[in-house]
């Protein structure tokens, strides 16, 4: 990957804009390898702490039904998973993906530094600001699509910014490569591609729309993205369906405009914000508005994700530009004027904080303390978590208790199962109330003799009854008033409950034997949310 060069004569004579690349900016291999690196290792050492968490087990059934799409995401994560399966699907593999993800994040984080102009300090301050957000570290612990979203986001970016310093059109070519890519990652990269639009249409750089290989960027994304979009049709919709019933339910937490800002303010770090802000203010007023574009982006993005009341993370895979911007733009400060002299310390100091403000996160982010500690370590500096959905309650925040309780469950239905008489086990299914119970009973029941579990909830309820005729169910979280409709007989068999887990998952299993065959019912166990 070369550096652009800085034009020769007057242009050399006079001082470097931090807003341009200079041939004396080298990119930092040493800092690149050696952050992202020691995050790998992190995210690989911590990847058996826990347990499986919901989604993973969901993705991994998603997995064994590859399709080119599914209820309520995009098809690629299910690719990612088959091959985890493929390969023992050992919890600590698929963390090792997640580990890549973020690892991924640091290096394209200081990439975009150093083609903005960042010298080996600026390309080291937007690196460790990507290490010590904790949004970034929480992600990094666990097998999403989101951990890899940043990846395609700023990757287009990333191509968007070496338009604008070589003028080579041709680069959306691979701009629509990585958005359509994005866009079979997740759903959301559309949005991140309407704020491109935006952003190139309040700027200078709205030129680029009077040349033919913008348009053949986007057809090639779209191409990437049909096969998806195919589905959808052939579905009608359901992604479309699944996010009306959400909103209609009232299951996120809505935030008002100045709470989502400050949500952001503080899933990023509040001691990373005057960053983050700099970058801002970097594309918009300071010495890149050359890349205002960016600057416009953000601000769509946080307008749209406002306007329809999306989660706090939504907008994460936007910051490592605003990172590495604010980054170029401190470090251009503190080499004019009276810090020239005396920048070394300055630069420690900035240093310092973020390495001590990090690693006094990183303890409620990831997976460090045993459950117990977590709790207390959380009390002691009174650190809240923020819900994103209204229903999660326990002990631990969200993303660590969905990691508990799923072997003791799958062993606790198997024993109910492997005690009903020979002739009624090979007449009884197991009915899932969502799909992270389905996904444990597929995980871990077959070594107890368990079949597929069987489930309305999200994509599963394509995948139906399999076949299944007979006329008993043992039902995971269905309540008796929602069993009488379906059973003859209802009979309590066992309570399921974990200390860590989720409250949601303390519930009793019930023996249910059905009125009519599930077949005929099986509309009525759709459940889209």
């Amino acid at each position: 990957m070369s550096v652009t060069t800085v034009p020769s004569s007057a242009d050399s004579r006079t001082s470097f804009s931090a807003a341009e690349p200079a041939e004396n900016q080298r990119l930092a291999v040493g800092w690149l390898l050696g952050l992202s690196g020691t995050v790998l290792l992190l995210h690989v050492l911590l990847s058996g702490r826990y347990g499986y968490f919901r989604d993973e087990l969901y993705f991994l059934d998603c997995g064994r039904h590859l399709a080119w799409g599914y209820v309520d995401m995009a098809p690629m994560i299910a690719l990612f998973s088959r091959l985890a399966l493929a390969l023992g699907a050992p919890l600590q593999l698929l963390r090792s993906m997640a580990a890549v993800g973020a690892a991924g994040i640091i290096a394209i984080t200081m990439l975009i530094a150093w083609r903005l102009g960042g010298g080996r300090f600026a390309q080291a301050l937007a690196g460790l600001c990507a290490v010590a957000a904790p949004m970034y570290l929480a992600s990094g612990s666990l097998f999403t699509m989101n951990i890899f979203e940043s990846w395609f986001w700023m990757g287009c970016a990333y191509v968007l910014i070496r338009i604008i310093q070589t003028g080579n059109s041709r680069l959306w070519i691979w701009f629509g490569v990585l958005a359509g890519l994005g866009l079979m990652n997740k759903h959301s990269a559309s949005f991140f591609g309407l704020a491109v639009v935006v952003g190139l249409v309040l700027t200078a750089q709205r030129k680029e729309f009077a040349k033919r290989w913008i348009w053949v960027g986007g057809v090639i994304a779209l191409l990437i993205f049909l096969p998806n979009l195919i589905w959808q049709v052939q579905h009608h919709f359901p992604t479309l369906e699944d996010l009306h019933n959400v909103a209609e339910s009232g299951k996120n937490v809505v935030l008002s405009p100045v709470a989502f800002v400050v949500e952001q303010i503080l899933v990023m770090h509040p001691l990373l914000f005057p960053v983050w802000l700099s970058g801002l203010w970097f594309f918009l007023m300071g010495r890149g508005t050359k890349y205002r574009p960016l600057g416009w982006i953000y601000l769509t993005l946080l307008v749209i994700f406002i306007f329809l009341h999306g989660k706090d993370y939504y907008l994460a895979p936007a910051y490592p530009m605003l990172f590495a911007g604010g980054a170029v733009a401190i470090d251009d400060w503190l080499n004019r004027g009276w810090m020239t002299a005396r920048k070394l310390w300055p630069k420690a100091a900035i240093v310092a904080v973020i390495v001590a403000s990090g690693a006094f996160l990183a303890p409620a982010v990831l997976p460090l303390l045993s459950p117990e500690n977590q709790v207390a370590y959380r009390q002691r500096f009174h650190l809240e978590d923020q819900k994103t959905e209204v229903n999660h309650v326990g002990p631990l925040p969200q993303m660590f208790g969905d990691q508990f309780g799923w072997p003791e469950l799958v062993e606790q239905v198997a024993a109910i199962y492997n005690s009903l008489p020979p002739e009624q086990r090979t007449k009884t299914a197991i009915l899932a109330g969502n799909y992270g119970e389905a996904g444990a009973i597929d995980l871990f029941g077959p070594k107890y003799g368990l079949p597929t579990a069987l489930s309305g909830h999200q994509t599963h309820y394509f995948w139906g009854t399999m076949g299944f005729t007979g006329d008993t169910v043992i039902t995971i979280q269905y309540g008796p008033h929602f069993l009488s409709g379906m059973c003859d007989s209802v009979k309590p068999v066992g309570m399921h409950s974990h200390p860590w887990g989720m409250a949601e998952e303390n519930h009793e299993l019930y023996l249910c034997h059905l009125k009519r065959p599930l077949a005929e019912m099986w509309e009525d166990q759709k459940h889209w949310n």
